[in-house]
């Protein structure tokens, strides 16, 4: 019989629409439940023209097209309930939910964190926040959400493998250290768990046990990009060179594309006093990928040896602009500066070096390939 009704409900409606009249809630609701949404969009549009201060009326209207993934129009209808009533339930974590949708992460970030705000318990909106704010690299806040929301479901593998990625970029390392220990729990086979563990485990400066971890990776999957840069990366730090070569090559013979292992290609054979050889791959290394600070900084040096001082200059600048806060750039440019007899020159860039009491990071964190960002669901 209520099905019935629900029915007699909805042909009164379309009627009405048919007639130019203005339904009301009820008949909109009707259609809605008999999942007619291009038809129950239509008459909650109608009963927002009717009444252009009912929150209420705008919430449902972006409801129904989120339901039927029209974000972008449900975001616009979220909003007018909103400034309507702020305080109208489930409307701000609606809104969030339908930017997030959209790929707009920044935009979602405001009205999920009402949401939260209001409703700290609701673990959708932790989760969906958490998320947004892992996409657009505020990893310490994305961890904070993400834990509540992974410790209610433990079994969630993806939602801990961002919660854990959160925590190693946030260098929250014994965070890290435990999610990727619960992961590895539940699938041991699991390449990308090793590797982040390697990351966790070189930025509590234990490169060792990391290399360890990386070993595991590659074992497991040999052909998988990325990896075997990074096994070369911790053997490149603890200054072994030629186990170091031997990854960053088989990183190549994976990706052929990895500027970065050809940057450390290079740099071993500078260190290693193979000067034209360094030179080919460095410069190999910026035509492939322009932004490789080391390959600039090994470059100048090279130059600087060779008494090309404006190439050297050109090479030094390159890599302070590229990362600014670290020292060794700004020293090898006051060395050039002095040797060309700019001494004041020299002496603003040793003052820089003074200045700069931050550690280089050299964690292979740092050098891995930046986290993919979040797709929505």
């Amino acid at each position: 019989m209520q099905n019935y009704i629900t029915q007699i409900a909805a042909v009164v409606l379309l009627l009405a629409l048919a007639r130019g009249q203005t339904p009301n809630p009820s008949a909109a609701i009707a259609l809605e439940e008999q999942g007619k949404l291009a038809e129950a969009a239509q008459a909650w549009s109608a009963v927002t023209r009717q009444n252009p201060r009912d929150a209420g009326a705008f919430a449902s209207l972006g409801v129904v097209l989120s339901r039927q993934e029209k974000y972008d129009e449900a975001a616009s209808a979220y909003k007018k309930a909103i400034a309507l009533n702020p305080k109208l339930p489930g409307v701000q974590f609606n809104l969030g939910l339908a930017e997030f949708k959209q790929g707009h992460l920044e935009a979602a970030l405001t009205p999920l964190t009402a949401a939260v705000k209001s409703d700290p318990a609701n673990l959708q909106a932790q989760t969906v926040l958490g998320l947004s704010l892992y996409g657009t690299k505020h990893f310490s806040a994305a961890a904070s959400h993400l834990k509540i929301a992974a410790n209610s479901d433990a079994a969630n593998t993806e939602l801990h493998q961002v919660l854990a990625q959160s925590c190693l970029l946030a260098k929250q390392y014994d965070c890290a250290l435990e999610e990727f220990r619960k992961i590895l729990e539940h699938d041991p086979d699991s390449a990308a768990s090793h590797v982040l563990t390697g990351e966790a485990l070189d930025g509590l400066d234990k490169t060792t046990d990391a290399i360890a971890e990386f070993q595991a990776a590659v074992k497991i999957a040999p052909s998988e990009p990325n990896v075997h840069f990074g096994l070369g990366y911790l053997y490149w730090k603890l200054h072994q060179y030629d186990d170091a070569r031997r990854e960053f090559n088989n990183e190549l013979a994976v990706d052929s594309g990895n500027a970065q292992a050809v940057a450390y290609l290079g740099d071993i054979e500078m260190k290693q006093d193979h000067t034209e050889q360094a030179l080919a791959l460095l410069t190999k290394s910026t035509q492939m990928q322009n932004d490789l600070r080391i390959a600039w900084l090994d470059m100048g040096a090279i130059f600087a040896r060779q008494k090309k001082f404006g190439d050297a200059l050109s090479a030094f600048e390159r890599a302070v602009k590229l990362d600014p806060s670290q020292p060794d750039a700004h020293y090898r440019l006051a060395q050039l500066y002095k040797d060309t007899g700019n001494a004041a020159e020299s002496q603003e860039e040793l003052a820089k070096v003074r200045e700069l009491h931050q550690k280089a990071d050299d964690a292979v964190a740092s050098r891995m390939s930046p986290p993919k960002p979040v797709t929505p669901q």
